[in-house]
């Protein structure tokens, strides 16, 4: 074989070779190109969950149980219902005692010089308290006793309330700051993925705009949630009686625990436990024992005196005194004039019955006007709340779809501009031109040269 042909046929080869090579490459660049979507980090929805504050606490955190218990300790309203009961104690126990005696002198036709004579001595006066008004004034002042007593207990319950009611408003306002910056961080991811389809032209610059303020008003609602959690604190504090306690996460959980709400067994409840109940039934009970002490008041008390007195009048022709003579006097007030008429009075002072209530057959229910309304308000809320809760939820799922799906096509379209550069001629590319926008707030576009 010449020389001549040997080159030929190893220049043909070459050419076979490289043309092979290159369809192989060709024919490989569209199972990179299927294969690569399944290569990219894939974007999973993360739902909120609760309690995420108290997880990143960075102290101790502050417990239900220690506001109730520093509100027993420290509010000022739960000493001065226990001042009022030791109060009405010792109102009871005076009302009971009897009048003091009295301890007095007595001196009649005392005469000095050397005649004499006259009487001196001391004599002791009491009061007998009759018809039964020692007892009746201990069974009023008695009920005062108990009237003091169930408004302590409702006080309490009143003072428990308002910490568990300040308390949840702190978890709530604490675990609606964590949303509320959630909520800031997706639209702030939203803006820069508005900012990439700009760059490939599958936005245009209102969007980004837009997405920019969105961003900017989901900030600016974190920054005013975290104002309400502070005055919701302070709230808490004043409560419990300590206005400077420092600011702490509290611990608890929104989503479990609450009770199931029936209007009609928490009429009945609030009927048959309720502090207002009792407290009408001892006001009536009081003021009939008010009455029935009124109408005693025209029985007159009996006033005693005995004592001794020495007398000093000559016996006769003897000349020796008579010596001591006994004191004995008994006198009861004549109502001739003031006949207790204030009776009538007494009857028309009775109290009504606590607003709210109503008497039926013979006893005091609350009024179920007063009371159904609030608990359906609060069952409705409860509802409206968790519906809601859902909505949010199932629309935070779909906003992460929509960021799954804009990711991806984001992706592809930047690697297919990619792959159509490094392809096409260097001179034709410069001639087409492409679009770049740089990120930030005044993002224009930019057109290579």
């Amino acid at each position: 074989m010449r020389p001549s042909m040997k080159c030929g046929v190893i220049v043909i080869a070459s050419l076979l070779a490289m043309a092979g090579a290159v369809r192989a490459q060709e024919m490989k660049m569209p199972a990179q190109e299927q294969g690569h979507p399944m290569q990219m980090t894939v974007v999973r929805p993360e739902y909120p969950r609760m309690s995420r504050a108290q997880e990143n606490a960075k102290g101790a955190l502050f417990t239900l149980e220690q506001a109730e218990k520093i509100a027993g300790e420290a509010n000022p309203t739960l000493r001065q219902t226990e001042a009022e009961i030791r109060a009405s104690k010792a109102r009871l126990q005076q009302s009971g005692l009897y009048p003091n005696p009295t301890v007095a002198y007595t001196g009649d036709e005392i005469r000095g010089g050397s005649v004499g004579g006259g009487k001196q001595g001391f004599f002791v006066q009491q009061t007998m308290v009759t018809g039964g008004k020692l007892g009746l004034s201990r069974e009023v002042f008695a009920k005062d006793v108990k009237l003091a007593e169930i408004e302590a207990e409702e006080q309490k319950m009143r003072v428990q309330s308002a910490v568990k009611m300040a308390f949840l408003r702190v978890l709530a306002a604490q675990e609606l700051l964590d949303a509320r910056r959630d909520m800031a961080a997706i639209a702030q991811d939203s803006t820069e993925t508005q900012r990439r389809l700009m760059n490939t032209g599958q936005a245009d610059e209102t969007e980004v705009l837009e997405a920019e303020v969105e961003a900017q008003r989901m900030r600016m609602g974190a920054r005013m949630q975290e104002n309400t959690l502070r005055e919701e604190w302070r709230s808490l504090a004043a409560v419990i009686g300590q206005p400077g306690l420092p600011l702490a996460t509290v611990a608890g959980d929104l989503e479990k625990g609450w009770p199931e709400v029936n209007e009609e067994e928490a009429v009945e409840a609030i009927a048959k436990e309720s502090p207002a109940v009792r407290i009408a039934d001892v006001t009536e009970a009081r003021a009939q024992n008010v009455f029935s002490r009124a109408r005693r008041e025209a029985i007159p008390d009996v006033q005693v005196r005995g004592g001794m007195e020495y007398n000093h009048e000559l016996l006769g022709s003897v000349p020796f005194a008579k010596g001591w003579e006994g004191i004995a006097e008994v006198a009861v007030e004549i109502p001739l004039f003031n006949r207790n008429q204030g009776v009538g009075v007494s009857r028309g002072d009775a109290p009504p019955r606590e607003k709210g209530l109503r008497v039926n057959g013979g006893e005091v229910w609350p009024d179920a006007g007063v009371v159904s309304p609030r608990v359906g308000r609060t069952a409705e809320a409860l509802r409206i709340a968790d519906r809601v809760h859902r909505r949010a939820r199932k629309r935070l799922d779909q906003r992460h779809r929509a960021t799954r799906v804009l990711t991806y096509r984001w992706t592809r379209s930047t690697r297919t501009a990619r792959r159509s550069r490094s392809s096409c001629p260097r001179n034709e590319c410069a001639d087409a031109g492409t679009h770049h926008v740089a990120p930030g707030n005044d993002a224009q576009p930019l057109v290579r040269q």
